[in-house]
């Protein structure tokens, strides 16, 4: 769906595909070592995408998965696919920040720098904030969507329970409501799956959309699924998110802090193939249970005092 996504919004008229993906070679290059000839008009094959969880556990079970591949060549290719997400996948910014009856209102607005849904491709991405109040002393007030070391998100009842799963929230205003940015999978029955082949549409599907994204035009297999679909302030490029949180007496100046991370295979997407009796499944959640501080990163952050 990825390029239906990007037919979808405003970006055929300003950029392609390849222009980010495959970037041009500004220069002339050879294309054979003999008898090459300096030709202009290439571009660059390195496909940067977005799992850089793949390239690390392949890293580091490189023995066990027989991988070919030299360790720095892995880590460098890694290190290259985050630093490509930092730099053109998002922004986070915070808009306002008041306080009123021991309370904190903050507005965050986070911004899809890409030509497509943010996180795209294989449903097992996701992407969610990482929200913090700290009082004049450091001390944490309040926080939503903190990492857990497991990989899971805490207050995240999908994370939580297989059966269920957090919803899209216009505002929030306690620990245990996070904002994740997500395609939830449903079965003919309406209950909540990971299995491609059970899967027949959506539950949830509040993927941060592209610029130029018209919500109500979009085709089924594209469209906004749940009550992001009813909130006006997720429209394309972005969705503009309220905190209203209790400061429980706490003095200022405020800390806020808010971060965007992201995760190209959920906690639930692996923890879901323990039930399997398979050495496949056996061995990759074990793979992903042996570096679950490798599974996320922050993609773009903001900080602002009051």
């Amino acid at each position: 769906m990825v390029y239906l996504e990007w037919l979808h919004s405003d970006y055929p008229a300003r950029q392609t595909c390849q222009s980010c993906h495959m970037p041009e070679v500004h220069e002339e290059v050879a294309i054979t070592s003999v008898l090459g000839v300096p030709r202009t008009g290439f571009r660059q094959h390195t496909f940067v995408g977005a799992n850089f969880l793949i390239l690390r556990l392949l890293n580091q079970h490189r023995g066990d998965l027989s991988v070919t591949a030299m360790p720095a060549e892995l880590t460098a290719e890694a290190d290259r696919t985050v630093d490509f997400l930092r730099s053109q996948a998002a922004r986070v910014t915070i808009r306002s920040i008041e306080t009123s009856n021991d309370r904190l209102n903050a507005e965050v607005f986070v911004e899809n720098l890409t030509g497509h849904k943010l996180p795209t491709a294989f449903p097992s991405r996701r992407a969610w904030l990482h929200f913090q109040v700290l009082d004049r002393n450091g001390r944490t007030v309040f926080e939503s969507g903190k990492l857990n070391p497991d990989g899971s998100i805490e207050g995240n009842d999908n994370d939580a329970d297989p059966l269920r799963f957090e919803p899209h929230y216009s505002e929030i205003t306690s620990r245990d409501e996070v904002q994740i940015y997500e395609p939830i999978l449903g079965d003919e029955s309406g209950h909540v799956t990971t299995g491609l082949a059970d899967g027949v549409g959506y539950l949830k599907d509040n993927r941060l959309l592209p610029s130029g994204f018209q919500k109500k035009t979009a085709e089924k297999d594209i469209a906004v699924v749940g009550k992001a679909a009813d909130d006006p302030n997720f429209t394309a490029g972005g969705d503009l998110l309220r905190y209203s949180v209790s400061l429980d007496g706490a003095q200022g100046q405020f800390q806020v802090k808010v971060e965007l991370w992201y995760q190209p295979i959920g906690f639930r997407w692996a923890h879901n193939l323990i039930p399997y009796e398979s050495m496949e499944t056996r061995r990759f959640v074990g793979y992903y249970e042996s570096m679950p501080s490798a599974t996320a990163e922050v993609l773009a952050r903001a900080e602002a005092t009051h």
